[in-house]
């Protein structure tokens, strides 16, 4: 059964239960989300509060899946840039479905509705995300659209002697 996304929805106890709990899992799963395993909803906490607050500053939207439980599944931030002369593109960060749904083509379904949400959005031409290399998501993401346009090698410190490539991809939106 497919997700039901939400651009902007309502923010509770249980969607910032749900996120924390989701960006755990993930994390823990090995997903490449800003943490490396193991991790605990208090670990991600912060970082979900500073998305927060961009939210609440009109810097960042939130989108989200829910499975058919309406359980929070997946999630993908679209945060704007604030320089004037990059206004028309657009950061997706933290994109995530849930372990228990990966292989079901809900990652496809996540950067779709990304896209979706962002062309809504006024004056917004292009999203802009980056990726752990090393992991085989630069292929996933092309494999959606997306076109890498840039490489940090050995950016990504995973542990000492570990570390990844920061891939920069691109999708435009017209």
């Amino acid at each position: 059964m497919p997700l039901t996304f939400e651009l902007d929805p309502p923010v509770d106890r249980a969607l910032r239960d749900g996120i924390l709990t989701l960006w755990a899992d993930v994390a823990n799963a090995g997903g490449s989300v800003g943490f490396v395993p193991p991790v605990t909803v208090d670990d991600v906490r912060p970082d979900l509060v500073n998305h927060f607050v961009a939210m609440a500053e009109g810097r960042t939207r939130l989108l989200v899946g829910r499975d058919a439980s309406g359980e929070v599944a997946a999630t993908a931030f679209i945060a704007f840039n604030t320089h004037r002369l990059m206004r028309h593109w657009a950061w997706l960060y933290t994109v995530m479905v849930h372990p228990r749904h990966q292989r079901m083509g809900y990652g496809r379904d996540l950067l779709a509705a990304s896209a979706a949400a962002a062309r809504t959005l006024d004056g917004i031409e292009a999203i802009r995300l980056t990726c752990r290399g090393g992991l085989g998501l630069e292929h996933f993401y092309a494999s959606c659209g997306y076109k890498e346009v840039g490489r940090v090698p050995g950016a990504i410190r995973v542990a000492p002697g570990d570390d990844r490539d920061s891939v920069f991809m691109l999708l435009s939106l017209a």
